[in-house]
């Protein structure tokens, strides 16, 4: 089993070198971005995943303000606070010439009293590690025809801390690998943002649950999208959906959706804030809230 110190992760992250540039969508500055820097939200921001992408579903775009030049990077600490649990996640990315992002994130469920319900203790917290490899394979998506995204392959390596919770909500492994092709396009004379992933899967609640079990054991096919409106240079806001196996026979797995609004505070600063509805997770139904982030980008 491959293991990487966070150290190791964050020295990575301390040697990101730092791409400038003032960003606006006319055609005369979109060109002055291409030389000296993304334009703003064009590096997307923070999935749950720590890959580039919403808050929910990874898109083709690369972490990182650089541009085919340079090299960039992005941290990231998210909450998501539901009813009966809390989840959190920090981590970092690195991009290289708007080509490549390797990424790494920590995920943390707090199960409150639904770990007493479950037996394993009030409050009990599943931890997770995700390392990331995404490649842009073709396309742009801002420049170039509005016909042709931005298209990216990628891979997800998960590997949860508790081995056993993991059997006993009958999960088959405690890590896993997703893969996935991801494709983007941002037509910026309607302001609106499209993206849609296909997802090769077999992870249980993303993994923190393991991966496979009693109704399946093998991956499966999901569908990740988003449908953004840039209302301005610094503010998008959209939708998403994000399919989701279903492994385990203890308990349900839905489908997850959300409404968000993307704030550029700056180009090295962005908040991310929506509503997501995760379903029902391990046995708790309706888990509605409230998802907010920070991202600093270079």
């Amino acid at each position: 089993m491959i293991r990487i110190p966070l150290s190791t992760v964050a020295g990575c992250i301390a040697k990101v070198a730092v791409a400038t540039a003032v960003m606006t969508t006319t055609p005369a500055a979109a060109r002055e971005g291409r030389a000296g820097g993304k334009l703003m939200l064009t590096n997307g921001v923070t999935t749950i995943e720590g890959s580039s992408g919403g808050g929910i579903s990874t898109w083709a775009l690369i972490a990182g303000n650089e541009t085919v030049d340079g090299i960039g990077g992005s941290a990231h600490v998210s909450v998501i606070l539901l009813p009966d649990y809390r989840w959190e996640s920090h981590g970092a990315a690195i991009g290289v010439h708007d080509r490549l992002e390797l990424s790494y994130a920590r995920q943390n469920l707090d199960t409150r009293d639904v770990g007493a319900t479950l037996g394993i203790g009030r409050g009990y917290t599943l931890n997770q590690d995700v390392f990331g490899a995404k490649l842009r394979v073709a396309g742009d998506a801002v420049y170039g025809s509005p016909y042709l995204p931005q298209i990216a392959i990628g891979m997800q390596y998960k590997r949860s801390s508790d081995p056993q919770i993991v059997a006993a909500v009958g999960g088959r492994h405690t890590s896993g690998t997703d893969l996935y092709v991801a494709a983007t396009k941002l037509l910026l004379r309607q302001s609106i943002l499209l993206g849609i992933t296909i997802r090769y899967t077999k992870a249980n609640q993303n993994g923190l649950l393991g991966f496979g079990g009693d109704r399946g054991a093998n991956r499966r096919v999901q569908i990740e999208s988003t449908l953004g409106y840039q209302i301005s240079r610094q503010l998008v806001v959209g939708g998403e959906y994000r399919s989701k196996p279903d492994n385990l026979g203890f308990a349900t797995e839905n489908d997850w959706k959300t409404v968000y609004a993307a704030y550029a505070i700056s180009k090295n600063l962005t908040a991310t804030a929506a509503l997501v509805d995760l379903g029902s997770i391990a046995t708790a139904e309706r888990q509605r809230g409230g998802f907010l982030s920070l991202q600093t980008a270079f």
